[in-house]
């Protein structure tokens, strides 16, 4: 009996939500997505705000349900742009990383329906991906506590949700990050709300709003409700999780996305603050109103009339959502209640409502009428198609713009009036007058832009400085549109740079008489230019040649100047900078444009100082040392060595599988490699024997997950901590203690002071291991505030004629950013089997 239970509660959980009338089955081959994606979300005024820290933090699963299933109007607060992590699909890190991650995440919210919303606004902002955090208070002070919380209370009062829910709970399990969002949104619950809170935030036009409800994440024994989310949708094609990882497959650099079966899925909630007065409640939306049928019959004691049109109002956005899939019906009736929702507004604001009850109810108008406007652009079928002539742009520049209507629905558009949205002091032409179109019927219209002297170079997260705006009418309404263009527009400087090398360590003991800088300029200007390009460098040094005239003669083409560069015969020790300067039109151009391109996202750009970023400092090496190298593709620590002057070579899978090891001192494995080498894995053993043999095996850190075996990957037992949060050091300035500070580790060949571990970044090391065999030596101790410390971060044990070292300390991190402790320390690491010589 319980068996067959289980089986009937199975299957009504994956039982498709109830098919809307008029069902696409009927003599349609193919669900029209696009339309019900509008018409949906007309069933309900409720709105719902999903907080996280970094993109990708969103409850995908979840979102879809309320989204697509529901029509929720629903969103994600993101604090960062996810800089500080790594890219699967490419070589950008840092801003860039965070471009494209902002992308992906806009991508992945178009499939369930979700608007995204970020606090950090620009690629230098203080609310950054900064890494690995485990605690809410670091976070914040690195973000700025009050900044912080002014642009959350600031969206809140923006977006205005009944619902609240941080995706993460604040346990210290969490990500310091996650922590600190969820802190602000339970915060936020009363604040918002709150006049005395951001005053200032009231007198520019916002008022205040009282969130109705907050959840937080739970599991089955601590929650009071849930949603039952694993329902298969006809329209979608599939459940409303899998409609969640299919949007999580557009974190692509993230490598996110997997596939999974239909089969039901519960959410668990548990209510942490609420203003309503629902004692037991029996689901999320309990004591709220769900549409504005309720909202009016919460009035009809004290106001009958209001009450009345707002019912009637919810008949007629029924009536809408019921004319699916015919297009051309559920735009007439959407029209029509456009009209009775602008009537409704009207007279909402002439009632004796209370304030903030006025205030509360238009808000839901707004929305509504935002929603039938789109119900309207997608139901119309009118195909607008901006084509920009040349879009990258400059300053004091030119193009067309050319927009194409075409009516492919078939109903007539009356007034139909096309014109350019242009950031202010940029110029077009006169629109045309209004016009007709009729159903089949296209027409072209072609404006000219001009782009002003003083125009703002591009902005990745900055809204389109090229849009479409159009406005109809159909039926007694008309409605505003607007449209994308189809690629991206920017204003670039009028010739960009690209310097070659970005990074310059000159090593102070052993001075190099010349370098080569190489300075790739482009032109974007539409035609030829005349220009000339020479380096900025410190005092004391030169460059051959001073000056170098270039000519271009059409847009984007690339010339190369080569500069040798002569430093003076005593280098400062410390920071310099080397800097290629273009003067072209009266300007001095020094900035290097990154163009961000893959299939998945709009193309964008990264507008960054052009400079050779130099650190001098003192550096031994052993004559005669020879580095094999293992590299993963995580790290780049290889490419520097061989940069300093190293004797570093790249390890392939045939060296690994039969190439004479021998003939290298020591052999190093890059960060995570036993995940990304499988060759690496196959010949692990024959790695073991070079170092038995004599050789000198340096790994890098792994993740307790990268196909690491605590009893045969190492030569003794190695166990990596977890959970990893447990077994890191985020404080990139915690106190090293070095527990054999005789040891040739630290004093062959450079002679380690504190000093060499000043300066870090990001952070001091991650998955610490736990446990290890006896024969493993410590060498460093180090801890976060208020904890116990590590012992290691260095482990190192003679392996018959040879010797193996471990270490999870961030080297990677150090060398790549240049800390000359980092490299100092690690040319140390590799020299070992020099150090009796």
């Amino acid at each position: 009996m319980k068996k067959f239970s289980l089986l009937i509660l199975i299957a009504m959980l994956i039982v498709p939500l109830a098919a809307p009338l008029n069902s696409y089955g009927k003599g349609k081959a193919d669900p029209d997505v696009e339309l019900w994606n509008k018409l949906k979300p007309l069933d309900t005024t409720l709105s719902f705000l999903n907080t996280g820290a970094h993109p990708d933090d969103e409850r995908s699963h979840l979102l879809a349900y309320l989204s697509r299933g529901l029509g929720i109007r629903t969103a994600s607060l993101i604090a960062n742009r996810g800089e500080g992590g790594q890219n699967e699909i490419g070589k950008e890190l840092g801003n860039a990383l965070g471009i494209i991650r902002s992308n992906e995440m806009k991508e992945a919210s178009k499939v369930t329906g979700v608007e995204v919303f970020h606090l950090s606004q620009t690629t230098d902002d203080p609310i950054y991906d900064f890494g690995f955090s485990k605690s809410p208070e670091e976070t914040l002070e690195k973000w700025g506590e009050e900044l912080t919380y002014k642009r959350f209370i600031r969206r809140i009062r923006t977006y205005k949700p009944d619902i609240l829910f941080p995706s993460f709970l604040n346990v210290e399990s969490q990500h310091g990050h996650h922590r600190a969002i969820n802190l602000l949104t339970r915060r936020a619950f009363e604040d918002a709300a709150d006049p005395t809170v951001f005053p200032e935030q009231l007198e520019e036009g916002l008022s205040t709003w009282q969130v109705k409800k907050l959840y937080l994440p739970a599991d089955s024994g601590n929650s009071t409700t849930s949603l039952q989310i694993g329902k298969y949708d006809p329209i979608y094609g599939m459940t409303y999780p899998q409609l969640g990882e299919k949007s999580r497959y557009l974190h692509k650099s993230q490598g996110m996305g997997e596939d999974i079966p239909a089969e039901p899925e519960t959410v668990y909630l548990r209510l942490a603050k609420s203003v309503t007065e629902i004692s037991n409640e029996e689901n999320m939306f309990d004591g709220l109103a769900y549409d504005f049928k309720e909202i009016g019959s919460r009035l009809k004691s004290e106001h009958p009339g209001l009450s009345a049109k707002l019912t009637h109002l919810q008949k007629t956005l029924d009536k809408v959502i019921k004319q699916y899939p015919d297009r051309s019906q559920a735009l007439k009736k959407a029209h029509v209640a456009l009209k009775e929702v602008r009537h409704l507004q009207s007279k909402t604001e002439k009632s004796r409502l209370e304030s903030k009850e006025k205030e509360d109810i238009l808000f839901r108008l707004d929305v509504k009428e935002v929603q039938l406007t789109e119900v309207s652009k997608v139901a119309s079928s009118l195909e607008v198609q901006t084509a920009v002539e040349d879009a990258t742009l400059v300053q004091n520049g030119q193009t067309n713009v050319t927009v194409t209507m075409k009516n492919n629905g078939k109903q007539l558009l009356k007034d139909v009036h096309p014109a350019l949205s242009l950031p202010e002091g940029w110029t077009v032409e006169e629109s045309p007058k209004p016009f007709l179109l009729k159903s089949g019927e296209s027409k072209t219209v072609e404006f000219t832009v001009t782009v002003p002297s003083d125009a703002e170079y591009f902005k990745p997260y900055d809204e389109s400085s090229i849009q479409t705006k159009l406005s109809y009418s159909v039926g007694p309404a008309e409605v505003k549109q607007s449209y994308q263009t189809e690629s991206t527009v920017a204003v670039l400087p009028d010739v960009s740079i690209q310097s070659d090398p970005t990074s310059l360590v000159v090593n102070t003991l052993d001075v190099p008489e010349e370098i080569t800088v190489e300075a790739k300029v482009q032109n974007n200007t539409s035609g030829s230019l005349e220009t000339s390009v020479e380096l900025d460098i410190p005092d004391g040094w030169t460059a051959e040649p001073e000056l170098k005239p270039v000519a271009f003669s059409e847009e984007n083409e690339t010339q190369t100047v080569t500069f040798t560069v002569s430093p003076s015969t005593e280098v400062n020790k410390g920071e310099f900078t080397i800097q290629p300067v273009v003067k072209a039109n009266g300007k001095s151009l020094s900035t290097y444009v990154q163009k961000i391109d893959y299939a998945h996202i709009n193309t964008s750009y990264y507008l960054q100082p052009a400079k050779v970023e130099g650190v001098a400092f003192d550096l031994k090496m052993p004559d005669n040392l020879k580095v094999g190298y293992i590299d993963s593709g995580f790290d780049k620590v290889a490419d520097r060595l061989q940069g300093i002057g190293m004797d570093v070579t790249k390890l392939g899978p045939e060296d690994l599988k039969s190439g004479d090891l021998s003939q290298y001192d020591t052999i190093v494995t890059g960060v995570r490699a036993y995940l990304s080498r499988e060759d690496l894995r196959n010949n692990n053993k024959r790695l073991l024997q070079y170092a038995e043999d004599g050789g000198h095996l340096v790994v890098q850190y792994n993740k307790p997950w990268d196909n690491w075996n605590s009893d045969s990957t190492a030569p003794y037992k190695l166990v990596i901590g977890q959970p990893s949060i447990e077994w890191r050091v985020t404080d990139e300035t915690a106190e090293v203690h070095v527990q054999k500070p005789n040891h040739p580790l630290f004093n062959y060949p450079n002679t380690i002071t504190e000093k060499d571990w000043s300066n870090w970044v990001q952070e001091r090391g991650l998955y610490f291991p736990m446990e290890w065999d006896d024969r493993f030596e410590t060498f460093v101790s180090m801890a976060d505030p208020n904890e116990e410390p590590f012992d290691s971060g260095i482990l190192m044990t003679d392996y018959g004629e040879g010797s193996y070292l471990y270490t999870n300390l961030v080297w990677y991190r150090q060398i790549q950013n240049q800390v000359p402790g980092g490299y100092r320390i690690f040319t140390n690491l590799v020299s070992y089997p020099f150090h009796d010589k």
